[in-house]
């Protein structure tokens, strides 16, 4: 999870950075998540890259406007985008031999059904309409908006909604 998620992201940025810079023009795009600024329970790994990676891009951002480079750094946060991310974890438990209960295959139906509901292209466009207005930071979906305010403005609430959720999902 932190070798793709968070490693991936750190060093294609570094591979890719010091070409940008010498074309003098261009954006380096990395892809959080709403895990990027609330915790959920049973998602370590995963929160631990996606706050990673926004941690990575922000001092990006700082280090690039402290030197007056000629690039544009952004941070993705994409909400619930129908992908195949849950299913594709209960897999990867189950051929790494770890038990898959009938709570786990609940949890990813749930997930599938009810929260991975944007298209991907319509998250594209979001995107690129982003780079293309030079945005540095782009929230993709009303739930990606939604828990951002939660996280804003209720701090201490957030973990306790994110804990319910995760009950109403997992009994």
């Amino acid at each position: 999870m932190l070798a793709v998620n968070l490693w991936g992201v750190i060093h294609g940025t570094k591979e890719f950075l010091p070409h940008l810079i010498d074309s003098g023009d261009g954006q380096v795009v990395n892809i959080s998540s709403l895990n990027g600024f609330l915790a959920q329970p049973g998602m370590s790994a995963y929160c631990t890259a996606k706050f990673g990676v926004r941690g990575f891009t922000e001092v990006l951002r700082a280090e690039v406007a402290r030197d007056r480079l000629p690039v544009r750094i952004m941070v993705v946060h994409p909400g619930g985008v129908r992908t195949n991310i849950a299913t594709a974890a209960l897999c990867r438990a189950a051929e790494q031999g770890e038990p898959v209960t009938d709570a786990d295959e609940k949890a990813t139906r749930f997930y599938n059904e009810k929260l991975l509901r944007m298209d991907p292209a319509e998250a594209a466009g979001i995107i690129l309409d982003a780079v293309a207005a030079g945005r540095s930071r782009v929230l993709v979906g009303a739930d990606a908006r939604a828990v951002d305010t939660l996280v804003r403005m209720l701090p201490a609430r957030a973990p306790r909604v994110a804990a319910w959720l995760d009950r109403r999902v997992r009994p």
